[in-house]
C-alpha cells in the first residue's frame, strides 16, 4: 500500500512546513506532490494532514506515517550508500605499516601481488610507526598494520595470517651454537640483541624469559634485521628472529641457530584492521594473498586459524 516516495513526502511536509518548500525540496511541483499526497490519502482511507495550516499539521495517521518515515528512510539511505561502496571497492587506499620488522622478505612479493590485482588502490608504506603502529590505526593514519600483538577489541579486528617458529641466532663459534636447544638461564650471562621496543612484546621475554624469571646480562636496541644479524656474525651478542628471516645466512655459514626452549616458540603473525573495515574487497584480498605468498615461500610456517 505505501511507498517510499510517499514517506519521502510526509518527512519533506515536517521538514519544510509546507507544500510549496516540500515541493522544492523533493524536486517537483506543487500541483504533482498535491496528487501525491491525494493519492497517499486514498489508500489511507483517511486524510493524513490538516489543509490550510501553517505550519503543517498532522492527523493521526500522518504522525504513524511520518514515525514510519524516520525509522525506515534512515536505513534505505545507509544501505544505498553500502550498496555504492561494495561497487566503488576497486578504489582506495591502504596505508600499511610493520611491526614484524624481518617481514619485508615476504611482505614485498606479497605487495607486488597485490597491485597487479587492485591497481586502482593506492598502497603507501607509512614510516612514523615504526615500532608501535597501533596508535596510528587508532587515529586514522593508518588502515592496516601487520603486528604480532593481538588483543581483545571492540575496535580492531585482527586477521590472522600464520604462525612460525622463534629462533636463537648466534655466530657460529659461539658455544650455543652446537646445542639443541637454550634455556632461559644460559642467557644469563649474554647480551641480546633486539628491536627497540618494550621487552613485554618481545616473544623471548613473553614466553621463554619472563616465566623463568630470568633477565638476560646486557640487551641492545638494534632498528634494523640486517645490523642485528652482522652484530652476530661478529659475535656481539645473541638473538631471538623468525627462523625465515635467518635461512639464508645459516646456509652460507654465517651464523647458527638454536631452539628457544626445549619445545620451541611459535609466534603468531595478524593484519589489524578497523572492524568497520574488515570486509572490503580489497582488504580481503590482502590477507589472503598475504597467507599466500607467506606459506609458499617461507619455510616452518603454518596457518593460524586462531
Amino acid at each position: 500500500m505505501l511507498e517510499v516516495k510517499h514517506l519521502k513526502t510526509i518527512r519533506a511536509l515536517a521538514q519544510t512546513g509546507s507544500l510549496a518548500k516540500s515541493a522544492d525540496w523533493l524536486h517537483t511541483t506543487p500541483s504533482a506532490l498535491s496528487h501525491q499526497l491525494k493519492e497517499l490519502e486514498s489508500r489511507v482511507g483517511n486524510p493524513v494532514y490538516v489543509r490550510k495550516t501553517s505550519p503543517v499539521k498532522f492527523t493521526v495517521e500522518g504522525e504513524l506515517l511520518l514515525k514510519l518515515a524516520n525509522d525506515i528512510l534512515p536505513k534505505i539511505q545507509d544501505t544505498e550508500a553500502r550498496i555504492q561502496d561494495i561497487k566503488h571497492q576497486d578504489k582506495g587506499q591502504l596505508r600499511l605499516a610493520i611491526e614484524c620488522h624481518s617481514c619485508f622478505q615476504w611482505l614485498m612479493p606479497a605487495i607486488s601481488q597485490f597491485h597487479a590485482s587492485w591497481p586502482m588502490v593506492e598502497l603507501n608504506f607509512d614510516n612514523e610507526y615504526t615500532f608501535d603502529a597501533m596508535p596510528g590505526l587508532t587515529q586514522g593514519d593508518l588502515d592496516l598494520v601487520i603486528t604480532a600483538d593481538k588483543f581483545e577489541s571492540d575496535e580492531f579486528y585482527f586477521e590472522p595470517l600464520f604462525s612460525f617458529q622463534m629462533v636463537l641466532v648466534t655466530a657460529p663459534t659461539h658455544p650455543f651454537a652446537q646445542l639443541k636447544f637454550i634455556s632461559a638461564e644460559d642467557l644469563a650471562s649474554q647480551t641480546l640483541l633486539t628491536y627497540p621496543v618494550a621487552p613485554s612484546r618481545l616473544d623471548i621475554f613473553k614466553y621463554l624469559l619472563h616465566p623463568a624469571n630470568c633477565q638476560p646480562a646486557k640487551i641492545k636496541t638494534v632498528d634494523q634485521t640486517l645490523m642485528i644479524l652482522q652484530m652476530v656474525t661478529a659475535n656481539l651478542g645473541v638473538a631471538a628472529l623468525p627462523s625465515w628471516a635467518v635461512t639464508e645466512y645459516e646456509q652460507q655459514g654465517l651464523v647458527k641457530t638454536v631452539a628457544l626452549g626445549e619445545s620451541g616458540i611459535q609466534s603468531k603473525l595478524y593484519a589489524a584492521v578497523k572492524k568497520r573495515e574488515k570486509n572490503k574487497a580489497y582488504i580481503r584480498s590482502f590477507f589472503e594473498i598475504s597467507k599466500t605468498v607467506s606459506l609458499n615461500n617461507l619455510k616452518q610456517v603454518k596457518p593460524l586459524n586462531d
